[in-house]
């Protein structure tokens, strides 16, 4: 709502930005060079601080990979304040970042740190690509096949986590989810030509889906079952509720505006498929003819899933996603 209260940028060298609602900012400097730059930080969501550092890192370049792009550096935003936390806590979750971004083939080349009692960390990816060849999430047509590339639960299992309830194989499930990059995904997805895509982070799966069937102007059906959940979160929720974060309690009263769940569907798969996700995977809407490619093309990969849940609809300027069993 508030960014409605602003000048909408007129640049036509912006491809996108706060009018798209893409996951990156895209700016044209020549006819086939664009620069592509995100940014995402938050607050630790695990106790260890280098894989809070890896976590953050691997999150903010998810959108970058979303958009078929190639990352090309970052810089580090922090937020710390040395009174409460020894500055070996931040050089960890600086080398745990740093690490991340080597292993995507790319350096943390600065950055800006303020003081705060709440620490925060993340970065601003700067990437590049032709702009004839990004993959937007507002560009899914009726009949492709939808593919998710990581489990759900990652919101349940780090809520999990500072309640001290989360067992040591849950965390450990979590942390490998989410330290993963999405790169060899983005690649596949290249490779085999899709049509949208986008990463699955705070609004859960149905949120961003629904991002993606409204800028597209068509509608979804997805499977439940069909859709993957880390085993730990799953447990979690159906022993408990209230197991879910109040973020994703908020997604599930959201998306009911433009979602039908069929009645089969139970309380705790509504709130899983809106778990608000950190470092979650792609959502990949893909041309029919090419699914099955396309899910030899991420297996090959080794990607967490290649799970074929649902389908694009008929067009639908509402974005109506219907989930059923």
């Amino acid at each position: 709502m508030i960014l409605k209260t602003l000048a909408l940028p007129a640049d036509p060298r912006v491809l996108a930005g706060i009018r798209s609602g893409e996951d990156c900012a895209v700016f044209q400097i020549s006819e086939d060079t664009a620069i592509i730059q995100t940014v995402d930080y938050f607050t630790p969501i695990v106790d260890d601080p280098y894989q809070y550092g890896a976590i953050a890192v691997a999150n903010a370049l998810s959108d970058v990979y979303a958009m078929g792009a190639a990352p090309l550096f970052a810089l580090n935003v922090v937020g710390f304040h040395t009174a409460d936390l020894p500055l070996d806590t931040l050089a960890e979750i600086l080398r745990g970042g740093a690490d991340k971004a080597r292993e995507a083939g790319i350096e943390i080349i600065g950055g800006h740190t303020v003081d705060d009692r709440e620490p925060k960390y993340g970065v601003s990816v700067t990437g590049l690509s032709d702009p004839g060849k990004l993959i937007y999430n507002s560009t899914a047509q009726a009949g492709d096949a939808l593919f998710l590339t990581k489990p759900l639960g990652l919101g349940v299992i780090t809520t999990g986590i500072k309640r001290g309830t989360a067992s040591d194989a849950a965390i450990s499930r979590a942390v490998e989810v989410m330290v993963r990059l999405n790169r060899d995904a983005s690649e596949a997805m290249v490779d085999v030509g899709v049509n949208a895509c986008t990463d699955i982070t705070g609004y859960g799966l149905l949120g961003h889906m629904g991002e993606m069937t409204r800028a597209s102007g068509v509608g979804a059906r997805v499977h439940s079952r069909a859709v993957p959940v880390i085993q730990a979160a799953r447990d979690m929720i159906e022993a408990d509720l209230d197991a879910v974060p109040r973020g994703s309690k908020n997604n599930l009263e959201y998306v009911k505006r433009f979602v039908n769940f069929d009645p089969g569907i139970t309380q705790a798969e509504r709130l899983l498929l809106a778990d608000a996700q950190t470092s979650g995977g792609l959502l990949i809407s893909c041309p029919p003819e090419k699914a099955d490619r396309l899910e030899k093309a991420l297996r090959n990969a080794g990607t967490i899933t290649a799970a074929r849940i649902g389908v694009m609809e008929a067009e639908d300027d509402t974005g109506r996603i219907d989930v059923v069993p």
